[in-house]
């Protein structure tokens, strides 16, 4: 009985490996498939083949799918009849709409982290859009800029401590990123985003909850009005 009963339980764990294992390569994939996405390496209109992808990562093309449901409801990817699944491209009303949502979670992110977050919080993200961000701006290092502006919201959904707003934001975070790759292309955008965020800094380390708040929400309202002029080379 004894013995039967540790059979039992080795399969039972041997089949909890396997599902943790399982679990893990699809993060991994759906992960790259989002880095592939938002960095622009797949453009929009890109026609995603679901057997080179599963020959390319080893995996079943079940998982696959699996993934591109996940995509498509996080708003990259379309799946067309007959067409498979292609990389969404953003509709101009729905730019301007993702804008006005981030203005104000955004901001109440901000506003939230500086009233519930120690001063010295904030000291090495000051650090990080000082000298470090200026270099990669000057250097065209856009993808570090972007990477500094990801850990600034990072940080910030961490110290607001509000689930609720914390799942909104995360469901916007991939559109999000979207745009800001886009954003940076501009001449001059990655320039004055470095700027705003370093004021924004400044302010959530003086404790100024309020400022610091409205200092987002004009670095949203700014990038909205970059978008706008040079949306053309942009869509």
């Amino acid at each position: 009985m004894m013995g039967d009963n540790r059979m039992v339980a080795g399969k039972a764990g041997s089949k909890t490996v396997r599902s943790t294992a399982a679990r893990s390569q699809t993060d991994d994939l759906l992960q790259e498939l989002r880095r592939r996405i938002v960095s622009h390496e797949w453009p929009p209109g890109s026609r995603l083949r679901e057997h080179e992808l599963a020959g390319e990562f080893h995996v079943s093309r079940a998982r696959i799918r699996g993934a591109f449901g996940i995509l498509e409801e996080r708003g990259l990817i379309e799946c067309v009849p007959n067409r498979g699944a292609v990389v969404i491209r953003l509709q101009l009303d729905r730019i301007f709409e993702l804008f006005e949502v981030r203005e104000v979670l955004e901001a109440q992110m901000v506003r939230l982290a500086t009233e519930k977050a120690p001063p010295e919080t904030w000291d090495d993200l000051i650090e990080l859009f000082g000298a470090p961000a200026e270099t990669a701006v000057a250097d065209n290092d856009l993808d570090a800029y972007v990477d500094a502006i990801s850990q600034f919201r990072q940080r910030c959904i961490a110290a607001a401590g509000n689930e609720v707003l914390k799942g909104l934001l995360d469901s916007l975070y991939d559109r999000t990123q979207v745009l800001i790759h886009r954003l940076v292309l501009v001449p001059g955008r990655a320039r004055e985003g470095m700027r705003q965020h370093q004021e924004i800094l400044r302010a959530m380390r003086a404790g100024d909850a309020q400022t610091a708040e409205h200092l987002k929400r004009e670095n949203i309202r700014s990038a909205r009005e970059w978008f706008q002029n040079y949306q053309k080379y942009l869509l």
